[in-house]
Order: structure tokens, then C-alpha cells, then sequence
């Protein structure tokens, strides 16, 4: 495997954190699991609950001591988000991804995660619309007094 990283560009790689002067490619040559870093979500942008699997998952592939923990999470952050939801894409996609973990396939999780997102969102702008309290639709010219 072959990572191609611009210069200042942090790579993640079996829990060490990399970081390079100038722009230059790595080449893999085992097993290692890494993430590079425009794919790390920060804490603070975990504000739905497929970004905080996606933040579950992603520690599980930066940080191997703590593997096993953010695994147990991810699933079951996963298990609440399917007794949750209804839309069919979104279960399609979380029973993708629930196998990419099974699998130890965690940055395809990511990718798949990422896809998602935007379902997510559409979702959240629906309901968020389906809450807003109706409000009385009051005719131009009385609102403005009629003259």
C-alpha cells in the first residue's frame, strides 16, 4: 500500500502519529492499519449519532490499545441507531457497515459512514421542519395595517 502525503499532512499508522516536512509517499509494506488524516473526525463534530459511530470506529482504527473499548461501543451506538430509524437506505448502509466492523474493515466502514451522512441529515431537516409550530398566515395588508 502506497500513501501519498502532502507536506505538513498527518497520517495515522498502528497508533504512532506521522507527520512529514515535505511532500512525499509511504509504502506499506505489512499490515498496518491507518488513517490519514482527512478522514479523522474531531469529538466536537460528533453532533449526530452516525458521526459518533463514525467516531467510535475511527478510534478503533487510530488507536490499538483501545480497540476492543471503542469497538464495544461503536456496536452498541449501532444497535440504538437501528431501533431508531426506518428508512431503508439508512438500514442498508448501518448492516454494510456492521459487517465491515465484523470483518475488521474499519476505514471502509468510514467510507461507508461518510456516504451516510447525508441521509442523516435529510432525515434531521425532515423532522426538524415536521416540528416547527404553525404559525397563523396573516394577510400582507393586515399585518402592515391597512391604510
Amino acid at each position: 500500500m502506497r500513501l501519498h502525503l502532502k507536506a505538513g499532512e498527518k497520517v495515522f499508522i498502528n497508533g504512532a502519529v506521522l507527520s512529514f516536512e515535505q511532500k512525499t509517499s509511504v509504502k506499506l509494506l505489512n499490515d498496518a492499519s491507518f488513517l490519514l488524516e482527512a478522514y479523522v473526525m474531531q469529538a466536537e463534530d460528533t453532533t449526530t449519532p452516525l458521526r459518533q459511530l463514525y467516531f467510535y470506529i475511527q478510534n478503533a482504527l487510530i488507536d490499538p490499545k483501545t480497540e476492543s473499548e471503542s469497538l464495544q461501543r461503536a456496536l452498541l451506538m449501532l444497535a440504538s441507531i437501528h431501533m431508531a430509524i426506518e428508512n431503508a437506505d439508512l438500514l442498508e448502509g448501518l448492516a454494510t457497515v456492521e459487517a465491515q466492523i465484523k470483518k475488521r474493515r474499519y476505514f471502509d466502514a468510514l467510507r461507508t459512514l461518510k456516504k451516510l451522512f447525508r441521509i442523516e441529515m435529510t432525515i434531521w431537516s425532515e423532522n426538524q421542519e415536521d416540528e416547527r409550530p404553525e404559525t397563523e398566515v396573516v394577510p400582507f395588508a393586515r399585518a402592515v395595517g391597512e391604510y
